[in-house]
């Protein structure tokens, strides 16, 4: 597996997803994207992050930003999960965690002495061409939205 850094082109895939309901890679040629990994619809910090997401959306898309979310959850989770939010924008499954593993935020994590393989939320800002601009690893929710959007205010602001 290649390691993904700034400048590498997002890797190819073909995943279910609501709204669109076949998600791929040449669905981002041509916009900037927004493509945030999160462990589990319906948790706690996956919904907080999800919603916050969500209230931002027209400021992203006025700046001609797209938004992906992209979990292991099932497409059916995902579309209960979208309805509940009332979601503007599509949530793409992963079940085999195929994407998720590419983009290397397939980490083994640890709760209380147990270790188990999960998600680690993550975030890319994808640029029209695929090229990966910005990479957040690890994120922590509180306030993680309003830096996402302020690089991509920063990235595509006209240089005077």
């Amino acid at each position: 597996m290649n390691e993904i850094d700034l400048n590498s082109r997002l890797p190819s895939f073909s995943l279910e997803a609501t709204i669109v309901n076949t998600c791929n890679d040449a669905d981002f040629r041509g916009h900037w994207t927004v493509l945030y990994i999160y462990p589990k619809d319906n948790t706690s910090g996956c919904t907080k992050e999800t919603k916050e997401f969500n209230e931002r959306y027209s400021d992203f898309k006025s700046s001609g930003v797209r938004i992906f979310g992209l979990s292991k959850d099932t497409l059916a989770s995902h579309n209960s999960f979208s309805k509940k939010l009332g979601l503007q924008f599509s949530l793409i499954s992963d079940p085999q965690t195929q994407l998720i593993q590419n983009l290397n935020a397939w980490k083994e994590k640890s709760m209380y002495g147990k270790k188990y393989m999960g998600a680690e939320r993550s975030t890319f800002l994808i640029d029209q061409n695929l090229i990966i601009k910005r990479i957040w690893r690890k994120v922590k929710v509180n306030g993680h939205v309003d830096e996402v959007f302020d690089a991509c205010k920063e990235l595509l602001s006209p240089i005077d």
